[in-house]
């Protein structure tokens, strides 16, 4: 049996849009407010060129760019959101590593401790004591 060739448009369709919201967050410094500002800036010099050439369409060229920004920083948004929730993620699990540490620290303490009190009264009874 043949497989049925698939189409990669959705595959490059993600890939630009992980692309470009990729390069507003790194030219913004990761700052993501900032990098939501820059692409509505520059989706309104894009919609201000696409108004001075096309006189007629004017009105639908801006209600698209309207709409290409709410999704950008809806997509934005998400990425961020994402990036918390794994910061969280990993914050939580250097706690828990330090919290495990700290108890097998304590455990071998109190093992040491026993184990020198017992040798101790070991050596003592060698020489009278209790």
């Amino acid at each position: 049996m043949s497989q049925q060739k698939k189409s990669n448009a959705l595959w490059y369709v993600t890939a630009a849009a992980a692309g470009g919201v990729g390069y507003y967050l790194y030219t913004a410094g990761g700052n993501p407010k900032i990098a939501e500002k820059n692409f509505e800036s520059d989706l309104s010099k894009a919609s201000a060129k696409v108004k001075s050439e096309i006189p007629g369409h004017a009105k639908e060229a801006q209600k698209d760019a309207e709409k290409w920004a709410t999704v950008a920083g809806s997509k934005v948004d998400s990425a961020v959101d994402k990036a918390r929730i794994e910061a969280a993620k990993v914050e939580q699990y250097g706690k828990d590593a330090k919290n495990d540490a700290l108890k097998k620290i304590d455990a071998a303490d109190r093992k040491i401790e026993a184990e020198a009190s017992k040798a101790k009264s070991g050596i003592s009874s060698w020489f009278g004591g209790k």
